[in-house]
């Protein structure tokens, strides 16, 4: 072929390409939103959850993220930690309350004034948000008691019962109101939510400024949130959410698993479990079977209450584990030890399992391996107890009982015999002739009680 006429059949093709372009719809997916829901407490497991798929956001350029939120509220520790990650994202975050019969409780209505976008489904609410100490009030302060009976003719505001709960609250109200101002919405609502437990449905509050809009699923908040503006930092960004792809990022097993163990009730079972099993091994010193329960439900429960933070908790039972494996080597208390301690490494390693960077994750492979050889380790140790305790007794005066000597001279009743090269004493009820063979049926003192050999 000429390139004359390679030359005209390029410019055909461009002008084909360029006559067809205006005509072809837009293809969606132009970009992405990644929608991460929380339906449960807020707690150490849906933290990482979120941060985790917050920093997926990040990384990959998303163009938005949607927190699908539906909660009755959570852990303050935990709280905080997802709206610092919320304050300092490089990409928008747009809580959705939803679907319908959703609630924005307690700590969900922080991380819904602190989202730069606030939406809410049809049938939701949102509100409750008083902070309240997991063992519940203690009583008033009677400083607090004589100084209202003291001043009872000028009305005052509701006030909690003591000095920590007043902290508590003022502290919360403090917090609502900074992210109230710092998103422009309602910030008398955001103090009655925590002063009074005030609660609001989802149309009300849209018309107090408490929310921006009103959606009835993700896909029409991405119509409606198209070409918004959002103040991210100090510049605005307008959105492009119109035809994204939409991709939700799912708990993975580790999370999953954690968020069992953060549940409240989980997390106040293993609490007391651990109490009483330390308890109980305080009062029966050496029955160890209540002392490892009670050592890994006490950790796993102070790390999901957040006492303990997910390193510090995750170290703590690694080195318990390590600890029960070696005592068993020591101590026979019949793989009790041994197995509270592989239960305890398996966990501690997977809570310390934190960390999605490429080079410092722990790898379950190294986890499994490590564990599979301690369980083999321990199950080989009880093997061989086992094999030794059924062995016949090689030292001792037992044993002589059942082995056999040979008689010194002829004798009856009472006479000599010889064995290992010692002769000994011997009692005989029959007559017995030198050389004999004769059995060992038991040992008294230094006397040998023998009957011949059948």
């Amino acid at each position: 072929m000429s390139p004359l006429r390679c030359r005209v059949g390029l410019l055909a093709v461009l002008a084909w390409v360029a006559w067809i372009a205006p005509a072809m719809p837009a293809l969606p997916g132009s970009g992405t939103v990644v929608l991460v829901e929380i339906k449960d407490a807020i707690g150490p497991a849906t933290k990482e959850h979120f941060l985790s798929a917050l920093q997926h956001a990040e990384e990959s350029g998303a163009e938005l993220l949607v927190l699908l939120l539906d909660t009755p509220g959570g852990l303050d520790v935990a709280m905080r930690d997802m709206i610092q990650g919320i304050l300092a994202s490089r990409i928008p975050v747009a809580t959705f309350v939803a679907p319908s019969g959703a609630r924005a409780a307690s700590a969900g209505t922080f991380i819904l004034y602190a989202s730069h976008i606030a939406a809410m489904a049809p049938g939701t609410n949102v509100g409750a948000a008083t902070p309240v100490p997991i063992g519940g009030s203690p009583p008033a302060d009677e400083n607090d008691h004589a100084a209202r009976d003291g001043d009872s003719q000028k009305p005052e505001a509701p006030r909690a019962g003591s000095a920590s709960d007043r902290k508590a609250v003022n502290d919360a109200i403090a917090y609502i109101r900074s992210l109230a101002d710092l998103r422009g919405r309602d910030s008398e609502f955001a103090e009655a939510a925590v002063r009074e437990a005030a609660s609001l449905p989802a149309q009300k509050a849209l018309e107090r400024g408490v929310i921006d809009l009103i959606s009835t699923d993700v896909p029409e908040l991405l119509e409606a949130l198209d070409g918004r503006e959002v103040k991210l930092g100090r510049e605005a960004r307008k959105l492009k959410t119109k035809g994204a792809v939409v991709e939700r990022i799912e708990m993975n097993w580790r999370t999953s698993l954690l968020a069992v163990l953060t549940n409240p009730l989980v997390a106040y079972g293993l609490l007391i479990i651990g109490l009483y099993g330390i308890m109980f091994e305080g009062y029966n010193p050496g029955a160890v079977l209540p002392g490892v329960i009670g050592a890994i439900c006490l950790l796993l429960g102070l790390y999901a209450l957040q006492v303990l933070s997910v390193n510090f908790a995750g170290l703590a039972l690694v080195v318990l584990g390590v600890a029960m494996m070696i005592a068993e080597f020591f101590v026979p208390t019949h793989a009790v030890l041994g197995l509270g301690g592989l239960v305890a490494f398996v966990i501690g390693s997977v809570i310390l399992m934190d960390t999605d960077t490429p080079g410092f994750e722990a790898s379950r492979g190294l986890i499994g391996g490590i564990a599979s050889f301690a369980g083999i380790a321990m199950l080989a140790t009880m093997w061989m107890a086992m094999r030794a305790r059924r062995r016949p007794v090689v030292t001792g005066a037992e044993q002589l009982v059942g082995d056999l000597a040979e008689a010194v001279t002829d004798f009856s009743g009472e006479g000599q015999v010889r064995i290992y090269g010692e002769q000994w004493k011997a009692i005989s009820r029959v007559p017995v002739t030198r050389g004999q063979r004769l059995r060992i049926d038991r040992v008294d003192g230094l006397t040998l009680h023998v009957s011949p050999k059948e």
